[in-house]
């Protein structure tokens, strides 16, 4: 299961017949995302919302999208994933990442601010850390030194934060 995937959606005891049918079909673009059958992925992903729209499966067309380096649809997709549920933080942060990917880093910025703040959201450490490697490129150190360590006390195994901020640390000494 998916951690950040709101199954209450789907197992209310009186869910219809369609959103179980879009629960599976979410599922099974997962698997196929997670084998790199991105195009039956999407697929899947596109029925699942043409039954029952979730924030969830517009984040997860979005995230496939951009393993094809369709960052502008990706984009696309957390839009309507945020419309569809605003307290929902991953595509905020995807947004940011992906517009970090576009070297649009000013434009990312705001993005990630929101995935910070948002209500329903498990890994507060990928903003912080997206918010790093944003100061880090243009040069304000302090700020990248923060996010660093904020993304690592969010989760002290996010190896990549504690190396960024070691990494960091080493370069300005």
């Amino acid at each position: 299961m998916i951690s950040y995937f709101n199954p209450e959606i789907y197992f209310y005891p009186l869910a219809s017949d369609e959103k179980r049918h879009a629960f599976r079909l979410f599922h099974q673009a997962y698997a196929c995302q997670s084998r790199g059958e991105l195009d039956q992925a999407i697929s899947n992903y596109r029925q699942s919302l043409g039954i029952f729209p979730t924030s969830e499966a517009h984040t997860f067309l979005g995230w496939a999208y951009s393993f094809q380096g369709k960052y502008e649809k990706a984009i696309t997709q957390c839009h309507k994933a945020i419309r569809t549920d605003p307290d929902f933080g991953n595509p905020y942060n995807d947004i940011g990442a992906y517009l970090i990917t576009l070297g649009r880093l000013d434009e990312a910025i705001p993005w990630l601010q929101k995935a910070i703040l948002a209500k329903r959201y498990e890994t507060y450490y990928f903003p912080h850390f997206n918010l790093g490697r944003i100061w880090e490129q243009k040069g304000d150190w302090a700020h990248a030194l923060q996010s660093y360590e904020n993304a690592f006390k969010e989760n002290p195994d996010y190896l990549l934060a504690v190396q960024a901020h070691r990494r960091l640390l080493a370069r300005l000494n």
